[in-house]
């Protein structure tokens, strides 16, 4: 009962987020499904009337569809950034086989005698199409852009690993803090959202549908005598779709004159995108859009080289070890300098003042398996590994400031490695299928758990001190920028980062504030 309370709790609290998201879904989803529509139906003709096109163009939409959907994302980014369009087309591309095939399907499998008939009393190809094909085939065609929504719905969640919104950012986020009740409050309006979509469909299905037709769920359309009562719904579902596909269009195609922000995908990030927002905002007159919750490094990083974001923060030993391909450097003045020459040399980015804490890896244990094999340091969880699992982030396992250079440092032999991302990793833990995980040192959640740190007695781990970075055309356009974003030099130490993180993990204040609060506590921003 507290479950479901909490949930409701949370759910009530948060309902302009949850609408917003939800809005920010809708239109994603009606509008890759509307061009996938205008893409599959068309091609499924196409290959009817030449049908050597068949084999290749199903055979292409079949093995586009068994590319996982991240990596498909993933390919997609280098070539055409971050936000909606990469998240449109992936769906599109996975929505197509369906479509595609029933099309297919449907108006090839209409008995030859029929359209011997259509033929026989003079009708045009085209006739023949418009006036006995695609109505005889409605059902099997509307199977399949049905299947297309359904699916699409799910799909559109990963749109929030690029920036995109959407459900998806709750979810993520909520695996990243081990909430399940924002997990759910993402989990479920999609699921609604599914069904609402299906039933828009269903209902678009029966109106076009010629009388006598088996529809796509078994009924069969009978005919209606046309009266007010029956005419206003059909009506008043065009509308509202013709509105939110213009909608849709506007939102995904307009330019915007704005700085934005970005971040990586976890809490710390998520609150300081929000503080370089909000400072922005607040010292300027400039728009700002935040654009956070970007995966890794990667994805944030390229989104910054490409100008698809402005500004986001970054982490020192992150650029000079993950991003410049350094070698491991525990000095922190040499890193900071050697990062701030090679960024604007090398990638025209500038780097500016450090905001003060160094989030730096850390490899933690529970207190119990600290006890029971006298953990204090890395160098006595190396002693003991081969009777451990170890379960770090994905992003921690194939690093050279991670795990791969790490068990050079070290002389670990895990019994097994099962990397886990984000906080999944920490309920991993807990549930005792790992024994050691990877975190930073300022996450709220080691508070959480009341983990032991494990000293990092070898100093293989180089400074990861948070810098804002720049592109640096936008500095040229708005110089004033650096000095707004240089008032955060200094102002947050490791104790002060891991309560803010805490407040936002733990607490469940949401990032935006816990971000907003800081810097007025700080006299940055006026209440």
């Amino acid at each position: 009962m507290n479950t479901i309370q909490s949930f409701f709790s949370y759910f009530a609290g948060n309902t302009d987020q949850i609408g917003t998201l939800l809005l920010e879904h809708l239109q994603l989803t009606v509008f890759a499904v509307s061009l996938a529509v205008l893409i599959g139906v068309p091609l499924g003709i196409v290959i009817l009337r030449i049908p050597r096109l068949a084999k290749p163009i199903l055979g292409l939409t079949s093995v586009v569809q068994a590319v996982p959907s991240l990596a498909l994302l993933g390919f997609l980014i280098p070539f055409i950034g971050i936000g909606s369009t990469p998240a449109i087309i992936m769906v599109v591309l996975y929505s197509l086989l369906p479509i595609v095939k029933n099309t297919y399907t449907g108006l090839s499998s209409i008995p030859g005698d029929t359209l011997e008939s259509a033929k026989g009393i003079g009708l045009t190809d085209r006739q023949i199409l418009s006036k006995i094909q695609l109505p005889l085939a409605l059902p099997i065609i509307m199977a399949g852009i049905r299947i297309s929504a359904v699916t699409a719905v799910g799909l559109m969640t990963i749109s929030a690993f690029v920036g995109a919104g959407g459900l998806g950012y709750l979810v993520f986020a909520g695996i990243q803090t081990v909430d399940n009740n924002q997990i759910l409050a993402g989990a479920i309006p999609a699921g609604l959202l599914a069904l609402l979509i299906d039933f828009v469909v269903s209902r678009i299905e029966y109106k076009v549908a010629p009388n006598g037709i088996v529809l796509a769920d078994g009924r069969m359309k009978k005919k209606t005598r046309r009266s007010k009562k029956v005419v206003k719904p059909a009506i008043v579902i065009a509308t509202a779709f013709a509105l939110l596909l213009g909608g849709s269009i506007y939102a995904f195609t307009r330019e915007d004159d704005t700085i934005v922000i970005g971040s990586k995908n976890y809490t710390e990030q998520a609150i300081l995108g929000n503080m370089v927002a909000d400072l922005i905002e607040e010292k300027t007159d400039l728009d700002v859009k935040r654009q956070l919750n970007l995966g890794g490094t990667q994805v944030a990083f390229s989104a910054l080289r490409t100008g698809e974001i402005d500004a986001y923060v970054e982490y020192t030993g992150t650029l000079f070890v993950d991003v410049l391909k350094q070698e491991v450097d525990n000095d922190p003045d040499a890193v900071y300098e050697q990062v701030r020459t090679q960024m604007q040399d090398r990638f025209d980015i500038r780097t500016l003042d450090p905001i003060g804490f160094n989030n730096t890896f850390a490899i933690a244990v529970k207190q119990e398996d600290a006890d029971k094999y006298n953990l204090s340091t890395v160098s006595d969880l190396a002693s003991v590994s081969d009777e451990l699992v170890f379960g770090p982030t994905i992003e921690f396992s194939n690093r050279e400031d991670g795990y791969l250079g790490l068990k050079e440092a070290y002389p670990f032999n895990f019994a097994d490695v099962k990397p886990v991302d984000g906080g999944l990793r920490y309920t991993a833990l807990m549930n005792g299928e790992s024994q050691a995980i990877d975190g930073f040192s300022t996450d709220g959640l080691l508070k959480r758990f009341e983990l032991v740190v494990l000293e990092d007695d070898q100093q293989f781990f180089p400074p990861y001190y948070a810098v804002p970075i720049v592109n640096e055309k936008t500095l040229t356009e708005h110089p004033e920028l650096a000095d707004v974003l240089n008032l955060l030099n200094g102002k947050i130490t490791d104790e002060v980062m891991q309560e803010l993180n805490y407040l936002a993990d733990v607490e469940k204040q949401r990032p935006e504030k816990v971000a907003r609060d800081f810097l007025v506590r700080e006299g940055l921003l006026t209440d």
